[in-house]
């Protein structure tokens, strides 16, 4: 297991990422992603910590709170000490029934960072995410209040998922004028089948220094080597929840070379896919989500899977975006002087 520094952060996380929005479904959406109840779920962590994954990820709102209490209580079950784990969790969505309780409101960020640390059991998060953009509050009085949290010492680093680039460099702009705590991470989805962060987020988190979470690396379930192309699927979650969107003519090209590239090195379709997550530069740490400890060790066996320059140009050439503009007028309008750039370093 490797550990890559989070973003312009001194924090090291590993490469890998334990996701437990598996933990506590019941009859709902979450249901269908996962209902591990507490001995599974110490089993997971078990897993995970003995090899070498020091960073959890979670949210208020898997399973309306009951992740992040199956967690904490897995901590203590374990009897893993605080210092040796980097745990993430996030705010945003909606966790009751009145008009302010959901978003990204400043009552909302510190109400629900005490109902996380409460139900954790523990006194501070290292790792605070806002879980999506929220278009009825002023970015300034979010990061205002996740500012409070860093200065109280409730909340140690800084993270957003799901926005758009524009809104990141924003608050990336809005923390430095009012010398707010930065901006470290972003959670995002990013896939093999799903590589439309490359347009516009890649590029800014590049630019910023923002190190990339990734979610759903296995596009729910569907880069997992189960499904083909004759309508065929085996269990799993993308048979109950189709999510998220994938263009699947273009992702069952990607299957069918994975599956050749996976026969050669001798290793799983999905380990495939997580390598090739590992060997983007952007990428920080790659989120698992699993129900099953076997499933749980194949994907961290992705940590031992090398692929060549001529595995990776495959791969890119099969998944490899459309141009679209801005992107091919920027690259042709910049070429000359990002190939000088390049002459300099030679």
């Amino acid at each position: 297991m490797r550990y890559r520094r989070l973003g312009h952060s001194g924090l090291f996380v590993s490469e890998l990422c334990l996701g437990t929005m598996t933990f506590g479904g019941s009859e709902d959406m979450w249901g269908m992603i996962g209902q591990l109840r507490q001995e599974e779920a110490d089993a997971l962590l078990g897993t995970a910590l003995d090899a070498g994954i020091n960073f959890i990820d979670t949210a208020n709102i898997y399973a309306n709170g009951r992740s992040e209490e199956i967690l904490g209580q897995s901590l203590k079950n374990l009897g893993i000490a605080r210092e040796d784990v980097v745990i993430a969790t996030k705010v945003h969505g909606q966790m009751g029934e009145g008009p302010n309780a959901r978003g990204s409101s400043r009552k909302h960020i510190l109400d629900q960072a005490k109902a996380s640390l409460k139900r954790m059991q523990i006194d501070h998060i290292d790792l605070y995410q806002l879980h999506g953009f929220d278009p009825a509050t002023p970015i300034v009085e979010s990061l205002e209040a996740l500012d409070t949290l860093v200065r109280q010492g409730h909340v140690r680093y800084l993270g957003l998922s799901n926005w758009a680039a524009w809104q990141i460099v924003k608050a990336v702009g809005i923390a430095e004028m009012r010398r707010l705590a930065p901006i470290v991470s972003l959670q995002a989805y990013y896939t093999l089948a799903g590589r439309d962060l490359e347009r516009e987020i890649v590029p800014a988190l590049l630019s910023e220094n923002i190190g990339l979470m990734v979610w759903s690396p296995l596009a729910g379930g569907f880069l997992s080597g189960k499904f083909d192309r004759d309508g065929k699927t085996a269990e799993g979650r993308r048979v109950n929840f189709d999510f998220p969107p994938v263009d699947k003519d273009r992702a069952y090209d990607a299957i069918d070379l994975m599956r050749r590239i996976a026969a050669d090195k001798g290793c799983t379709v999905p380990q495939v896919a997580l390598a090739w997550l590992l060997h983007q530069r952007v990428v920080t740490s790659v989120i698992l989500g699993a129900k099953r400890v076997e499933q749980l060790t194949d994907n961290i066996g992705s940590t031992e899977v090398t692929l060549s320059a001529e595995d990776l140009d495959a791969l890119d050439a099969v998944t490899r975006l459309p141009a679209e503009y801005p992107g091919w007028m920027l690259a042709r309008q910049g070429e000359y002087r990002a190939q000088m750039l390049k002459d300099e370093h030679a």
